[in-house]
């Protein structure tokens, strides 16, 4: 007969396995409880930087009531001349110097801080994406949920590609933001300023008014182009229209038309042998690099060509223009958004994206998309 308060022989493994779960449940909690300090410190950072750009915000709004309220008093000439006195035109004329320094100080206080506000809402958004992804990252380790994980090294599970699908459209979203940001939401601030001028002047020197008026038409005509580039890179209907190659000619066309570049095309390597992502993403990198070209390189001619070699189909943008030292802008920390834009849209399709530059020698761009072989001749075209 069993004595049933002595200890059986399974009853030390037994003790050795909850030993075990014991250490593996603690490392768990360990895990967990880590991410989520971390979720919390994070979240208690990004609302004392909102509540600093609050401040930023509410420090700008004053500003810009307080030039309001300059702007809404009567400059010297609009005040009646109740004196011929020499003494008393003096002080008129000090204290409408006086207001002009005011205004124009008060004008760069508002653009400086119009670019900061910009900044740091960029800021904002990152830390709240963060944020929102440790967030995730605790769920997932509190659910005990196995359908994200994948082997190191091993293919990436439908998990990892939403993930980078979100990242890219969050970084695209950032790029545009700090593009509108640097261009029309500038210029329209810009604009404001140069109405607020004419207002002032348009009685006392007509022919400047009308002057300044053509300017400020120019520059909201330029302003509309960069606009309706901004809502062409957002869909690329032109591509159900006129294929990867018609679309790629359209763009270098529209470029052309409006920079006045000798701009040439070569494209031998046929669009239709990319899938629907692969062509959307070597527009949007044409439709790029063209840009920077215009914005930044002070070129006189571009090649645009398309063509297969080892690395499967390959694009290609070439300028004469200044160029730039790589190894310096990455030096000093500058980040450029254009080329973050097309380097994070090539490394979503799985493609090879390269930059090839130096000072007063060109810039090339290069996007390498891995496709099957060529069939028959193809390959050599």
């Amino acid at each position: 007969m069993s004595d049933p308060y002595t200890q059986s022989p399974m009853e030390p493994a037994r003790a050795v396995t909850d030993v075990r779960d014991s250490r593996f449940d603690g490392l768990h909690e360990e895990a967990t409880a880590a991410v989520g300090y971390s979720a919390n410190t994070l979240r208690s950072v990004r609302e004392r930087y909102h509540e600093a750009y609050s401040e930023t915000l509410g420090r700008w709004q004053s500003l810009r009531d307080e030039l309001d309220v300059v702007d809404r008093a009567p400059n010297e000439s609009a005040r009646p001349s109740s004196s011929t006195a020499p003494v008393d035109r003096a002080v008129d004329a000090a204290e409408a110097g006086a207001d002009d320094a005011r205004r124009r100080a008060l004008r760069g206080e508002v653009e400086v801080l119009t670019i900061d506000l910009g900044d740091h809402q960029a800021e904002l958004a990152k830390l709240e994406l963060a944020e929102r992804t440790l967030e995730r990252t605790w769920l997932f380790l509190e659910r005990g949920d196995a359908t994200l994980l994948t082997e190191v090294g091993g293919p990436a599970t439908a998990g990892d590609l939403q993930m980078r699908i979100v990242e890219a459209q969050e970084a695209e979203r950032s790029r545009l933001a700090q593009e509108i940001h640097d261009g029309p939401a500038q210029a329209l601030s810009n604009t404001i300023f140069q109405v607020e001028y004419i207002e002032r002047v348009i009685e006392s020197d007509p022919l400047l008014a009308r002057t300044e008026l053509r300017f400020l038409r120019e520059l909201l005509r330029r302003e509309l182009g960069d606009v309706r580039a901004f809502i062409t890179q957002l869909r690329p209907p032109l591509l159900d229209q006129l294929g990867l190659d018609g679309a790629i000619a359209d763009t270098v066309e529209h470029m052309r038309t409006l920079t006045g570049l000798a701009i040439t095309t070569d494209l031998a390597a046929p669009g239709n042998q990319l899938g629907d992502s692969q062509q959307t993403v070597a527009l949007r990198v044409t439709q790029e690099a063209l840009q920077n070209v215009r914005k930044h390189a002070l070129a006189n001619s571009v090649m645009v060509t398309t063509k297969r070699d080892d690395d499967g189909w390959v694009l290609e943008v070439r300028d004469d223009g200044r160029g730039f030292d790589i190894g310096a802008v990455a030096a000093r920390g500058r980040r450029n958004f254009g080329l973050q834009f097309m380097r994070e849209r090539a490394e979503l399709i799985g493609a090879r994206f390269d930059v090839r530059s130096r000072p007063d020698g060109g810039t090339v761009v290069r996007l390498a998309i891995p496709t099957e072989p060529a069939v028959g001749g193809e390959e050599s075209r």
